[in-house]
């Protein structure tokens, strides 16, 4: 297990500069209206890969297969705000939630190149 709580910690350290990164350069890009919407899709989607692997961590442990629509009903929720509220932008807050995605592409490709 302490493998995968290196890994853990990895992941959400790798989501997290990707994320700021992003951040920065959407400000440049674009505008803070913009950079804070998809600031607030990262933050999320941090959340997001924050509760999935406390929950594969349970999975491991406990053997269950109940894997539960918690993490769901956060991404849902977000895109119901997003949507609703005027001052939300729903791309920049829905690519943000992707980061995640990004992070783990990235991680999983620089892992697997051999170091020299």
């Amino acid at each position: 297990m302490d493998d995968y709580y290196k890994l853990q910690q990895q992941l959400l350290v790798t989501t997290c500069v990707f994320s700021g990164i992003i951040f920065v350069s959407v400000i440049f890009a674009y505008s803070w209206h913009i950079a804070l919407n998809y600031l607030l899709g990262a933050c999320t989607g941090v959340v997001y890969l924050r509760m999935l692997s406390k929950r594969v961590a349970q999975l491991g442990r406990q053997g269950s297969r109940n894997l539960g629509s918690g993490r769901l009903a956060i991404v849902a929720a977000l895109i119901l705000v997003a949507s609703q509220w005027s001052q939300l932008e729903i791309l920049p807050v829905f690519l943000g939630f992707l980061t995640y995605k990004a992070a783990l592409i990235g991680y999983t490709i620089w892992s697997a190149i051999p170091p020299d």
